[in-house]
């Protein structure tokens, strides 16, 4: 069988960090405890297109003359990550996944059937056709009698992409409305920038509409498969960007200045009581009408930002107005929110590590400690004594 040599440029080198990134990434989130569906899902995303990636390389250097019965491998993905996307925003913003809803990833197992049935059993002399037929339909075929010599059986593979175009659409569109509710239970426009964590969602949204306007022109504009490391590099964006976000969001970029430290801090301030009687009132509305404290990486920074105040100036008021730091201040609204969350019917069925991450905790650990410091009780003994 004709073959040709290795091909090794920027966008080979870029997919193959996007693979490795990705893998790296989709690991951690499987991983990552304690178990959250968000978190699932998001893992699961991220390994579906660290796959896609991970064949368009093969294909865009042609090592997959070397591995041809890896030709479509990773096709049945597609039915696989508008789903994923779609319930990583919603339990990320609800927190919230039945039974019923495994549905949703039956088009995935059936395609994944009819792959299994149809085109993985094929000899290696018809991948070969197909794979010069999608990236280098400049080599000529080779006769060869398929496993299936039935033409109607491939008219799902033949219209994949069609499918998938159809399929993101419907599940953009589920993922489009859930975070505009989200952001109407808030009293916020869709494109607010005062929730981070619906803001994130939103980002994501966008992503994900990259990906389908991108896969369309790629389609439209490319000859068979030719322009699918296009593709590729916009999935590795992705991926970087969800490294970006997990980087600065982790608790190693916010260490704890000693209490001592801080009082030192403010020995020779100009902040007045009047001042500070104006910022705390401002402080408690905005606590109580936008609740940032929700979100993971609510900060003294941000908090500053939103006040219009400096770091220094707000860690001074919360420090001599209410005699805490600021995690003791975070901690105070968390627990608080978290206390009606426990009780509310509504969440009655929701494990207490999504209510850790609902109101804004990466740990549950972390979680406990803070509740049972403030209210005296476990989260478990809370919700036992109040049901």
């Amino acid at each position: 069988m004709p073959t040709l040599p290795l091909k090794i440029d920027f966008f080979a080198m870029l997919i193959f960090l996007g693979i490795v990134q990705g893998l790296f990434l989709s690991y951690f989130f499987l991983s990552k405890k304690p178990f959250l569906w968000s978190n699932r899902f998001l893992g699961l995303l991220i390994l579906c297109f660290s796959l896609a990636i991970t064949e368009i390389l093969l294909c865009y250097t042609n090592l997959m003359f070397n591995t041809l019965h890896l030709v479509d491998f990773a096709e049945p993905k597609n039915f696989l990550i508008p789903p994923l996307a779609y319930f990583y925003i919603r339990t990320r913003i609800t927190h919230q996944f039945s039974k019923k809803d495994y549905w949703h990833f039956f088009p995935f197992v059936a395609y994944f059937i009819y792959c299994s049935l149809i085109f993985f059993p094929q000899n290696i002399y018809f991948k070969y056709n197909a794979y010069i037929h999608a990236y280098h339909p400049e080599l000529p075929a080779i006769k060869n009698e398929m496993y299936w010599d039935y033409e109607w059986l491939f008219f799902l593979k033949n219209h994949i992409n069609t499918i998938t175009i159809i399929q993101l659409v419907i599940y953009l569109l589920a993922i489009f409305f859930t975070i505009k509710n989200a952001f109407k239970k808030q009293n916020l426009t869709f494109f607010s920038k005062q929730n981070a964590e619906l803001s994130w969602c939103r980002s994501v949204f966008f992503q994900m509409m990259g990906i389908l306007v991108l896969f369309i022109i790629v389609k439209l504009g490319f000859k068979n498969d030719l322009g699918d490391h296009i593709l590729a590099a916009h999935l590795t964006f992705v991926i970087y960007l969800i490294n970006f976000k997990v980087i600065r969001q982790s608790v190693f970029f916010h260490p704890h200045i000693p209490e001592e430290k801080e009082v030192k801090k403010y020995e020779k301030s100009t902040v007045t009581h009047e001042i500070q009687e104006n910022i705390l009132q401002k402080i408690e509305i905005l606590m109580a009408q936008e609740k940032p404290f929700l979100q993971s990486d609510f900060s003294l920074p941000s908090l500053a930002k939103s006040l219009k105040v400096s770091p220094h100036q707000l860690s001074q008021i919360i420090n001599e107005t209410l005699g805490q730091n600021f995690f003791e201040f975070t901690a105070q609204y968390r627990i608080q929110e978290a206390q009606k969350l426990l009780i509310s019917k509504e969440y009655q069925n929701i494990k207490i590590e999504e209510i850790a991450e609902m109101v804004g905790y990466n740990s549950k650990s972390s979680f406990n400690t803070s509740f049972k410091k403030i209210v005296g009780l476990t989260p478990s003994e809370f919700r036992k004594n109040q049901a």
